[in-house]
């Protein structure tokens, strides 16, 4: 069973400006982190890993970094690709899976992926997080976040794989990706996830929703 399907759902979404509206404001960390690294001498090559609509990506550009982004959702490249010429950006949109990142050895100051690793089975996960250590520099940066157990999702549906849940289809936007998998860790797993790598932070934080805990790490390439 193909596992890495979710980009299928967000495709739809990104199609329409109201799917598109709750994805266009930069994360609050993910600015603190981007901002910190705009202060260091010489350029930053970033990589906005499952980019959806640009909204990281355009403000890495707009701090002056080398930007490359993938996504598989082809209507999330259109619209960065529109956001970018409009603001007289350059940044290198692909369309890429997160297992096969088009990108040689070392390539990236910092990769980010936020809400896009767990889409999928433990294989898929392990294979995308050996795939960031690669393209990242030795002492390079990788922030994302990972679905915790603590969420309210966690063991609902049928599991495919090993933590890894798949819902049936419903009426809610919002739920629309649930019809694919996705896996949750505990902090333990997460940490065995993340060999090769020096966990700088990690804590686990609702989002929106409530019981929507999701795990939020920072963490350095060895």
């Amino acid at each position: 069973m193909k596992t890495d399907t979710a980009h299928r759902a967000w495709d739809v979404r990104w199609s329409t400006a109201e799917g598109r509206a709750e994805w266009v404001a930069a994360e609050p960390d993910v600015i603190e982190t981007a901002t910190d690294l705009s202060g260091r001498v010489g350029p930053i090559r970033a990589l906005d890993l499952g980019c959806g609509v640009g909204r990281h990506a355009l403000l890495f550009a707009r701090l002056g970094f080398e930007v490359s982004a993938i996504d598989l959702a082809e209507a999330g490249l259109a619209e960065l690709r529109r956001n970018a010429a409009t603001e007289g950006l350059e940044i290198e949109a692909l369309a890429a899976p997160m297992t096969e990142l088009p990108f040689d050895h070392e390539t990236f100051d910092y990769v980010l992926s936020f809400n896009v690793l767990y889409h999928g089975d433990p294989e898929v996960v392990r294979t995308a997080i050996a795939e960031i250590r690669r393209v990242l520099r030795p002492g390079g940066l990788f922030q994302g976040t990972m679905l915790s157990k603590r969420n309210a999702g966690y063991g609902l549906g049928t599991e495919v794989a090993p933590d890894t849940f798949v819902r049936d289809p419903g009426h809610d936007m919002d739920d629309a990706d649930k019809v694919h998998p996705h896996f949750y860790c505990d902090a333990a797993g997460l940490v065995a996830l993340y060999d090769g790598f020096e966990l700088l932070s990690l804590r686990d934080q609702v989002h929106q929703v409530p019981g929507s805990w999701h795990w939020h790490l920072v963490a350095e390439r060895r």
